[in-house]
């Protein structure tokens, strides 16, 4: 969940560095740090915090940034130790001689640790990556060759790494393993560049290899050459980056998230694109290959996911039962994983990620693959690992999401399980694509992106409420059906970045118990839309109002009779109960958004968080 960068060619290394950990600050932002290569030594500059600490640090070191053009960086996410300067990376062996930044977790560090302390091996840090700073000091001794000593230290740790490594006597190479966790390599024209993600090299070429996992490569200015863990010269396989520089401006707005939110209307034009051309055309999906003998074989759907993607997989679930007529189940990935695996060639494993590099979902993704089930992966990178394990993938289109808290990569995915739910249902069922219910659906899709709009142009009554609002301690979030989900999303924004105690419900369980926690300081948000169970949420908000609750409600209709109930009222355009979801997000995320404003928190950086979860 830590961001590495690397860089070597004629350039000056450190402002490269910066720039690029600076895009991925997503990863993490506890904590950074910079290893630059000068004449005979690597000097080493740390600092806790955010980003800003370090610049500050290096701005007192021209001397030695403008001598150096090669060098290694990082920004961390804690994941052992506190995140202060001795625990930040880049971390060295006891004589300095060679320096290692880690993403990942090393989950044998203490044995090899406790191996290392015998060969005199002097640990400053509380982290598991000073363990691969001494372990691969260690096999560097055995043959001064460093391309060699990676190669054997990668075979004695388990777990999940990308490493980058420097040594002082060998100043014109970086050396690089990954492991479960991403780590790319910018090819450019005498110099060449290492990244955890696109964003951080994209300004300087479009060309990269992506290593796959038990990869080690040899990265100097005018070559790159790759191996694996026997020693075997492997092929470069250089792609071209699906990104352009642009989708890192934020573009006149005060936030990333601001910005990803009122792209949401873009984001599902670009969605549906090329895939539902009229109410009436078949939905259509290149890269999903699932013939109709594989559908009518399938008698289970599993939906593996964490956080945000989970809650689109709620949606999912609930329209796969409605119209494809399958089961459907979904857990988070961080669960599946640690019991049996019930699946099988009839099981159809739907995994979404945002990045596409979740370690849980990862390994989730793997194990069902050793029972024969057919893999769709559901991502916003197609170029990531979840999407070169898929049988089958559904690209969700949504650009590069900067801000941690993800808004409009949850839109894609709604819409995306839309598409896929239609385009199963078709293939199952002919006549399907002649349904009135579906072809409203349908019409309703292609309508959604000017709705969106129509949100995100007139803000002016969300960011009233957000301001009302913004003084109180929790907050419950109801709603029943396919907006229950909805209602998790909702307190998971407020929650991510206002760090307000906020939680979602459905409704009908208020009374079960949190009802006890009702009262004048207690907030309610209702997502209520007219359908078949807009009664019943409304009877839950009368039992929220007899508590003295402060009521919210979010609907595109409010019958007479119960407007007083409401304290208030965020209205959101004409749209059916099915397809609401993808409208009642945006206005959750805009009054999480305001909300946060209001309280002057890092909206893009939430304390404690990190975009790609790459640890499990």
């Amino acid at each position: 969940m830590c961001g590495i960068v690397g860089y070597i060619g004629d350039k000056k290394a450190s402002e490269i560095l910066l720039k690029g950990l600076s895009y991925l600050e997503y990863r993490g932002y506890d904590s950074s740090g910079v290893a630059l290569m000068t004449r005979n030594k690597i000097e080493i500059f740390k600092a806790p915090g955010k980003l800003n600490n370090l610049r500050e640090v290096l701005s007192n070191q021209q001397n030695i940034c403008n001598r150096s053009t090669v060098g290694i960086g990082h920004i961390r996410w804690a994941t052992h130790g506190l995140p202060t300067e001795l625990n930040a990376h880049p971390h060295t062996c006891n004589c300095g001689s060679l320096v290692v930044v880690h993403n990942g977790i090393i989950e044998n560090y203490k044995e090899l640790k406790n191996e290392l302390l015998k060969y005199g091996c002097e640990f400053k840090s509380q982290t598991d990556s000073e363990v691969a700073a001494h372990l691969i000091a260690h096999e560097f001794q055995k043959t001064k060759d460093l391309l060699a000593a990676m190669t054997s230290a990668v075979k004695k740790i388990q777990g999940a790494y990308a490493f980058c490594a420097m040594h002082k006597t060998l100043p014109d190479r970086i050396v690089v393993a990954r492991k479960n966790a991403p780590l790319i390599i910018g090819v450019g024209e005498g110099e060449n560049f290492i990244a955890s993600d696109i964003p951080a090299i994209i300004e300087y070429t479009k060309k990269a290899i992506y290593l796959n996992d038990n990869q080690i490569a040899e990265v100097k200015k005018n070559s790159v050459k790759i191996f694996d863990t026997d020693g075997n010269l492997l092929e470069n396989k250089i792609e071209m980056l699906p990104f352009e520089p642009v989708a890192l401006s934020k573009m006149g707005y005060k936030h990333y998230m601001l910005k990803e939110i009122h792209e949401q209307s873009d984001v599902a034009r670009n969605v549906l694109s090329g895939k539902l051309k009229d109410p009436k055309s078949p939905v259509v999906l290149e890269d999903v290959k699932l013939s109709t003998n594989d559908l009518k074989n399938i008698n289970r759907i599993q939906i593996i996911a964490c956080g945000t993607s989970l809650h689109a997989g709620l949606v999912g679930k609930y329209i796969l039962e409605k119209f494809a007529k399958i089961p459907t189940d979904i857990e988070a990935s961080s669960e599946y994983i640690y019991r049996d695996t019930i699946a099988d060639k009839n099981t159809l494993v739907i995994g979404i990620s945002q990045s596409g590099e979740t370690a849980d979902t990862i390994t989730a993704i793997k194990q069902v693959r050793e029972k024969g089930s057919h893999v769709l992966i559901i991502t916003n990178r197609p170029d990531s690992t979840m999407a070169r394990l898929a049988d089958s993938l559904l690209p969700v289109n949504a650009g590069i999401e900067v801000s941690v808290a993800a808004t409009k990569s949850y839109t894609a995915q709604l819409l995306s399980l839309y598409l896929l739910t239609l385009y199963m249902t078709q293939i199952i069922d002919e006549k399907s694509v002649n349904d009135k219910e579906i072809i409203s659906l349908k019409q309703e899709m292609l309508e959604l992106p000017n709705k969106i709009e129509t949100i995100t142009n007139d803000t002016t009554s969300i960011k009233a409420v957000a301001k009302k609002y913004s003084g109180f301690k929790d907050f419950i979030f109801i709603a029943r059906g396919i907006n229950y989900p909805t209602s998790l999303e909702g307190a998971l924004k407020l929650k991510e970045i206002s760090y307000i105690n906020a939680t979602g419900y459905s409704a009908g369980e208020l009374k079960h118990g949190p009802i006890a926690m009702l009262d004048e300081t207690m907030p309610v948000l209702a997502i209520l839309n007219k359908g078949a169970v807009y009664d019943k949420v409304m009877s839950n908000c009368e039992e929220a109002k007899a508590r003295q609750a402060k009521l919210i409600g979010v609907s595109n209709y409010i019958d007479r009779k119960h407007k007083d109930l409401f304290d208030d009222i965020l209205l959101i355009p004409n749209i059916s109960d099915t397809l609401s979801p993808a409208l009642n997000i945006v206005v959750l995320q805009l009054l999480a958004y305001y909300i946060a404003e209001y309280l002057g928190k890092d909206v893009d950086q939430p304390r404690n968080l990190a975009k790609s979860v790459t640890v499990e």
